[in-house]
């Protein structure tokens, strides 16, 4: 045991825990931010948007939606090209 002080813990002071600091706590904030807005627009999305009908061509089989395929054009005959 020495009789003296170790100089970084007098520079520094004694540490405290890693819950006790705001650091931790503030770089927390933003990722639990995020999932709290990704919870909340799910729930909107389900509870205003969940029953209603597909309208723009979509087919709907059990929980796959696929795009109903669109009758291709008659193929147009080439134009004729001016002679100059």
């Amino acid at each position: 045991m020495s009789q003296f002080p170790d100089p970084a813990e007098q520079l520094v002071g004694p540490s405290k825990p890693w819950w006790r600091e705001p650091w931790p706590w503030l770089l927390m904030a933003g990722p639990f931010a995020a999932m709290v807005g990704c919870i909340i627009t799910i729930f909107l999305a389900v509870e205003h948007y969940g029953d209603q009908a597909i309208t723009d061509g979509g087919i709907k089989r059990g929980l796959k939606v696929t795009r109903q395929d669109e009758v291709p054009a008659a193929p147009q005959p080439p134009k004729a090209q001016a002679r100059e």
